[in-house]
This record gives structure tokens, sequence and C-alpha cells, in this order.
């Protein structure tokens, strides 16, 4: 068993371990991934106040994020094709996340169903959904949410156009994966991941395929994609999907003051501050340079949280501390994932957790949730002073 001390050690291992395809997927940001950079070296401009003669000792990263009770404030971001990293890897998330005490969210292009993670889970996880034109699914994926006790909706809406990501299109990603010349070339040095897909039934979007109209068979889902994201999306529209899930509710992919009060509006109960990891809108500026704003914006009035770009508990610390109530890491556990399963997952978490605490502890502060940017040093104009 390799000594794993921070994320990157099991990136190492997830990139030896999973197909190309697949550690492209998640390692890549669109177009020129500028924006995918600077995600996580702007956390790196931020610096920490040590403290000392502060008695630290009975620390806490215990918190509530909209309400329920989180062992820390990290949950794991819905991540498409999770089941394509590691067999059956939504189920395996999701246990490890539900060991430790966090949030896992399912995205709708998950491998492994909602009615899946319900079966092979204990307790509630929520739910990720974009904004597509089909009522009927919708409605029917909101049900079905409701169904496996989900305890949260979370609803994307920065994918109304997909970001061009050329890893992607040269790889010919697709689920299962196309059985080209250079895939299986590739796919036959990944020994471990080959005998976990052979030993598992769940290859497919398990919630499009069964039950998007005319999406019976893994053929007819690109069709079914390349039509279904509603490019006319208005907030109107997403007031209506608020009417379809009567439980708490989260919005994702808030970059601007303007929307986060738009979200506010249509009856949320958070926000999430993200570019979608760098994945589409290329040249915008990171999720932590975009927070400040935001919380001036509504921060006193929603629960405002943050994901693209954490990759250690120290980037946990300074999301909070700069005000937000809660955090999210995907690249972070799929790398986990990919390396080691759920055992991967779990590493990731006790990881962040440990750096979280221990950074907590040395800027002399003992509790999570009352956090401030007294522990920080922030750049002049870091937030920018944009024309």
């Amino acid at each position: 068993m390799p000594v794993i001390t921070n994320i990157n050690d099991l990136k190492k291992i997830y990139a030896r371990r999973a197909p190309k395809m697949f550690y492209d997927y998640a390692e890549s940001g669109s177009w020129t991934e500028q924006t995918f950079r600077e995600n996580t070296s702007d956390f790196d401009q931020i610096y920490l106040r040590q403290r000392v003669a502060i008695d630290m000792t009975g620390r806490t990263t215990a918190t509530k994020m909209i309400g329920q009770d989180v062992s820390m404030p990290v949950g794991l971001a819905p991540v498409g094709l999770t089941g394509m990293q590691c067999a059956d890897g939504e189920i395996k998330a999701a246990r490890a996340a539900e060991k430790f005490g966090v949030p896992f969210t399912l995205s709708t292009m998950s491998i492994c169903s909602i009615e899946d993670v319900a079966e092979n889970t204990t307790k509630p996880f929520w739910m990720q959904v974009y904004t597509l034109k089909d009522d009927d699914f919708m409605q029917r994926l909101f049900d079905r949410a409701k169904d496996a006790k989900c305890s949260a909706a979370m609803i994307t809406v920065d994918l109304q156009l997909q970001g061009q990501r050329h890893k992607d299109l040269k790889n010919g990603l697709s689920a299962p994966p196309k059985l080209t010349v250079k895939s299986v070339t590739n796919m036959m040095t990944k020994v471990q991941w080959g005998l976990g897909m052979l030993g598992t039934k769940r290859r497919f979007f398990g919630n499009i395929v069964g039950h998007a109209k005319g999406v019976s068979d893994p053929s007819s889902l690109s069709s079914w994609t390349s039509e279904a994201f509603d490019q006319a999306l208005n907030w109107d529209r997403i007031r209506e999907f608020r009417k379809m899930w009567d439980g708490p509710l989260i919005i994702k992919g808030i970059m601007d003051p303007r929307d986060a009060r738009e979200a506010l509006n249509v009856g949320a109960d958070a926000i999430i501050v993200s570019n979608h990891g760098g994945r589409q809108l290329d040249g915008a500026i990171s999720a932590i340079r975009a927070l400040p704003a935001i919380m001036d914006a509504v921060g006193d009035k929603i629960e405002v949280h943050l994901d693209s770009g954490i990759r250690s508990g120290q980037d946990v610390l300074k999301a909070m501390a700069m005000g937000a109530s809660g955090t999210y890491i995907g690249r972070a556990f799929v790398y986990g994932l990919g390396a080691m399963g759920e055992a991967g997952v779990t590493r990731a978490l006790e990881v962040i957790h440990k750096e979280l605490d221990s950074s907590m502890g040395l800027s002399g502060r003992t509790d999570v949730g009352k956090l401030d940017r007294d522990i920080l040093m922030i750049p002049k104009g870091f937030a920018g002073d944009w024309e």
C-alpha cells in the first residue's frame, strides 16, 4: 500500500490505472484550459496568517450545509461518467461519503442510476439535474429522486451549451468506450480497471437509457444528448423546475452577482459559485476570485458554496474564511476513486480533513463554522478591479 499524504499522490496512481480517455475526461478544461488552471493556482495567491499561544484544543470541522449535518464542509460534487473511472464508481463514492459524513451528489449523467445508488446506501444523497427541454423527463427525474429519498436537488445552470474539450474529441470519449485500436491498446494495459468493468452490468448512462424518450440503448443516446439541453433557458424556466421539486434546492454554476440575485429570487436554498471546473467558458475568472463579489451581493441572504479548484484542506479553509458555507470536490475524489476505489475516495476525504483541521488550528481557530477573513492575507485587487 503506497503512503498517501496528499491529493496529488492519488492523482499519480489514478493516471496509471484509468484508461486515457477517462483520465483525460476528468483532467481537462475547455479550449486553452486557462480557467481550469487558474481555479487551482489562484488559491496559491491567498496566504494564511499563523497565530501562536492560542488554545487550539477542542477543534471541530463539523457544520451544516443547507441545514444538514456534515462532518466537514466538503461535499462530493456531481461528476458525469464516474462509473467509468472505476466499476460501480458512483456507488463506491456514495458509500465513502456516507461513512465520512459528507454529502454525495449524483450526476444525471452517471453510470449508476438513482435507484442503484439508493439500493446500495443507507442515508439520503443529493441529486443533480440539468436544465433540459423535456418536461416529462425532468418531472420524472425529480420524482425518482424523491422516491429514492434524496434530501436535496442541485440544478446545474451553466451547461446550456457545452464547452469544447479537445481531449474528449480526440479520444472519442463515450460510455461504454468505443473499441478502436488506440482505445483497446490503452485499455489492455489497465488490467485492474478492466476486470472491474467486466464484473459489473453498469456500463451505460443509467439515468438516461430506458428513461428518456427514444433512448432505449446506448446507440440512441448521442442524438438525444445533442438535442436535450435547453439553449433558450431563462430564469422563468428555472422557476418551473423549482415547482417540480419541493425539497431543498441548490443552484450550481453562479459566477456573477446578478445571477446570484436571480437564483435567490427563484427560491433556492443555496448557490454554488462554480465555473464547472473550467470545463465551460474558458477565459472566465476562477471561482475563488468570483466569490467575494457574490458574497457582497447575496451572502447574508442565502448559503453560498464554492466548487472548482479545491484540491486540499487549505483550499477549503481559504474558501470558508472568505465567506463560503460549504465547498465541493470533484476531481479530488475522482483521483481517489480511479486509484483505489471506495478506499481511495475515503483516503481523499481523510487527506482533506486532516489538512483542514491542522491548518485551522495553526491559524488560531477551532470552529470551521466561525471562520472569517482575519485568518487570511489576500492580495489587494484579488477579486479584480475590472473595467
